[in-house]
């Protein structure tokens, strides 16, 4: 797998900083711009409230943003059954190795409104580069 590390921690701080998306648009554009897909305005106009459900504190928009590349990515390629069962497959080594898919649980200090902007810059690195691993197996001759 190339090594996407410094793209990566650029594009996430480029784009929260700079742009002031969420981590949902940004991990969708990142794992886009990656392989090549253009991503159209409805996709990103659903992702604008899924950075923990609009702040919500549920589901973090890391791994929303993720099953939903997986339906973008492969939905025409692998058909909606296989979508499901890798959509799964994330959710459950993402929560593997992060210890949950809430968005309350995963920032450093919890979901509060008063928390600074995009405090979890570094874990969404962190996810950002987890998922490109994912897909690369999903990649692999035979992993489908």
């Amino acid at each position: 797998m190339i090594n996407h590390s410094e793209l990566v921690a650029s594009r996430v701080h480029e784009y929260y900083w700079e742009y002031d998306w969420n981590c949902a648009t940004t991990v969708l554009r990142i794992l886009a711009e990656i392989d090549g897909i253009e991503l159209n305005e409805q996709v990103l106009a659903a992702a604008v409230g899924m950075h923990g459900a609009g702040r919500y504190g549920a589901q973090c928009g890391l791994v929303e943003g993720g099953l939903m590349y997986l339906g973008i990515r492969y939905y025409e390629e692998l058909g909606p059954g296989a979508v499901e069962k890798l959509c799964y497959r994330l959710a459950e080594q993402y929560e593997d190795r992060f210890g949950s898919l809430l968005c309350r649980e995963l920032r450093p200090e919890g979901f509060h409104p008063d928390n600074p902007p995009h405090l979890c810059e570094k874990l969404t690195v962190d996810s950002i580069l987890f998922l490109l691993d994912f897909l690369s197996r999903v990649a692999e001759p035979g992993a489908g």
